[in-house]
This record gives structure tokens, sequence and C-alpha cells, in this order.
């Protein structure tokens, strides 16, 4: 199944609820998970989910490779009782790790929350900006990517999708962030995107790029200072998200203050200023979309 094939097939807004089921569905012990698997420093994963319920099971392979075109690249393979396919793996994980976006957003972002800074333009961009915009309907949007050309063109391509909002690119970071009340940071930077003092006093921040525990795109002072501190699975993060493992290192956050997401569905402690999402995937999430994807595929609506 193609990239296109996906597309066509799986819509944000859908997306979006069928993780939020999952979350659900893992809190629950309806999963096994075993820890992803990494190769040569993370440029080869795979992963694995496997629903009791259904019988049902999605493995991912997958090559990261930072500086090629597209990055991810790889194979999603479903398999349950009705039968078995094979799915483009990039497509299946950037509308997954869109759609993991939108529920954090839809829980920690203020309910009018409208204007969006997008920190990086390549490929997992768009569907940042689908899974915001499906959950916080967007007034504005900003992006900015070291390299402006490439925010050109997110925005060239991207403006059709959102009628009525204003769209423009930047050259600088603190611009981009001056007036922001959602950020997504979506880049492969190993050092903080900006200081804690170029963020308004009261923001949601999502943060999705790094995948490594030497990458790391926001400050320590920022989970040292944020209302809340939200990861998919804590296990997950103390062993891949960068930003985790050093502000933990360094004091700026415990464990006992970093919150899993699928507990804040039902019940979100108050919010007065900022709130970070870190999100690292989980085979759980690739499982949601392919379980969308199985039901427009097979004969058995109830995979």
């Amino acid at each position: 199944m193609s990239a296109a094939e996906i597309r066509e097939r799986v819509l944000m807004p859908e997306a979006i609820e069928a993780v939020r089921e999952v979350l659900r569905d893992v809190a629950a012990g309806h999963f096994t998970l075993p820890p992803r698997l990494h190769f040569d420093n993370g440029r080869l994963l795979v992963m694995a989910a496997y629903h009791h319920p259904t019988a049902a099971a999605a493995v991912k392979t997958l090559s990261v490779e930072i500086d090629r075109v597209p990055a991810i690249q790889g194979t999603v393979v479903w398999t349950d009782p009705a039968g078995r396919w094979v799915a483009d793996a990039a497509a299946i994980t950037t509308i997954r790790t869109g759609a993991i976006v939108g529920v954090a957003t839809d829980v920690l972002a203020r309910p009018r929350a409208s204007v969006l800074a997008l920190l990086g333009a390549g490929s997992q961009a768009p569907d940042q900006i689908r899974a915001v915009h499906a959950v916080r309907p967007l007034t504005a949007l900003t992006v900015f990517d070291l390299d402006a050309a490439r925010s050109e063109s997110l925005v060239e391509a991207i403006a059709a999708e959102l009628p009525g909002v204003r769209v423009r690119t930047t050259r600088h970071v603190a611009d981009a962030l001056a007036d922001a009340e959602i950020v997504c940071c979506a880049t492969s930077s190993s050092t903080p995107l900006f200081p804690l003092e170029a963020l308004p006093p009261r923001v949601h921040v999502n943060a999705i790029g790094s995948f490594r525990p030497t990458m790391r795109e926001l400050p320590d002072e920022l989970f040292a200072t944020a209302d809340l501190v939200v990861v998919e699975q804590l296990r997950a993060a103390l062993d891949e998200a960068g930003e985790i493992i050093h502000a933990l290192g360094n004091g700026s956050r415990t464990t006992s203050e970093i919150y899993e997401l699928a507990p804040l569905l039902s019940a979100c402690p108050p919010i007065t200023g900022r709130t970070v999402f870190k999100t690292v995937g989980i085979a759980a999430q690739d499982w949601a979309i392919a379980r969308l994807l199985a039901r427009r595929t097979t004969a058995n609506p109830q995979a």
C-alpha cells in the first residue's frame, strides 16, 4: 500500500480519535509492546505491537537517515485473523505522529488557542499542522526553518488546506514564537531551538523531532518551570527522549513530575502556565493507523 493510498484512506481527524482510543487500550494493558529495537545508533528501528482482544499485530521496520530525502523509509506489516498486508511506513509514521500531537494538543492547549508556530519544515511538518488544526482551528500559522526555501515550499503547499488562516514564514525563531499559543518542534536538532524567555507565558509546546538520547529541541528551563510535562509512555521516553533524559540528569524534573498522556484524557490538572508534550512514538500508535487501514482493506470490520 503506497503513501498515496494510505492518505486517501485515513484522514487526520479519524487518526487522532484512533490514537486516542489506543492510548486507553495501552493503559488498560490490552497490548504487548516489546521495547523498540535500535541498530546503528537508531539508523534502523524495529517496532511491534500486538493487541490481545483482536489478535492483530503491526510490525514496523524503519530506516532513518537525517540527511536523506525522505529521511524515513520502511514498511509496516499488519497481520490479523483476516489476513496480512504491507504498507509504506513513512506515511503511517507521519500520520500517527501528527495524531498523537493532536491528542496532546487537545488535552493541554487552551480551548481557544489558534496561533501555531511550527519550527521545522521537513516531512513531518504538514501532518503537525493538520493535527493541530483538527483540534484547535487555526487563525494564524508561522513557519521557521533554517532552510528558508523549505519553509516557503511548505507554506505554499499547505495554504490551500487552511482557508482563512494567516500563513507566513520567518527567518527568526523569536519572531515565530512571539505570539504563539501552540508550538510544534519538528527538527533533528541536538541543541535547544530557543531560550525559555522566547516563549509566551501561556503556551503549549509539542516536541517530536528528537528520537535519540543525544538530541534535544527544548531548553532545560522549560522542563524546570512548566506546569505539566507529558509523554505518551514514560518507559519509552526514558530510553529515547534526549530532552527528558537531560532534564532528569540535571535535576530540572523528576520522574514523578512527568505525566503519561492516557490518564489525562479523563482528568487533567489545572493549567495556568506552559505545558510540554514530548513524543518518541510507540508501536501502538502505528497499530492504530494500521487498524484504520485494515478496516478499509479487508472484509473484517472488527479488525
